[in-house]
């Protein structure tokens, strides 16, 4: 399970909308728990560095960027807890690219864009074993405040 604060849902969709019919990509910040459930308190949106036609279906994200998200974690002492991006006109299901390419532990979120609208956003999990992505709950923490008081 990954706790997202309304907000940061909020800018995940703005962020997938306004980059659409490209695809967007950025960095989830907050905090993993003992238990191992992750808290996303805000995310930090990076530049699709992929060349103009190719931005539809691919987001490329420099590794100088994913720095500078890692870099501004650390400095409010938090971590990087996941990724997200969209997928235009796709649902919001990772791809093999999106398993080829996964680091463990993280949470993957994805809103599938639809027309210009988000339409589904979803959040998943690799297996240990890389051989696949499990789908995670989103809980806001309007949810997460209704499920404990």
């Amino acid at each position: 399970m990954i706790f997202v604060n309304s907000k940061s849902l909020g800018e995940i969709t703005a962020h997938a909308e306004r980059d659409y019919p490209h695809e967007c990509g950025g960095m989830l910040i907050g905090h993993f728990a003992a238990d191992g459930r992750k808290t996303v308190t805000e995310i930090f949106p990076l530049e699709n560095a992929r060349e103009e036609e190719a931005r539809h279906n691919r987001v490329l994200i420099l590794p100088k960027d994913v720095m500078r998200a890692e870099l501004y974690a650390r400095e409010k002492e938090l971590d990087v807890v996941g990724y997200y991006h969209s997928h235009p006109e796709s649902p919001a299901a990772p791809s093999q690219y999106d398993l080829d390419h996964a680091l463990p532990v993280w949470s993957y979120v994805i809103a599938s864009v639809i027309k210009g609208k988000v339409v589904d956003v979803l959040s998943w999990e690799m297996e240990n074993d890389r051989s696949r992505f499990n789908e995670e709950e989103i809980q806001t923490e309007e949810l997460a405040t209704d499920a404990h008081g």
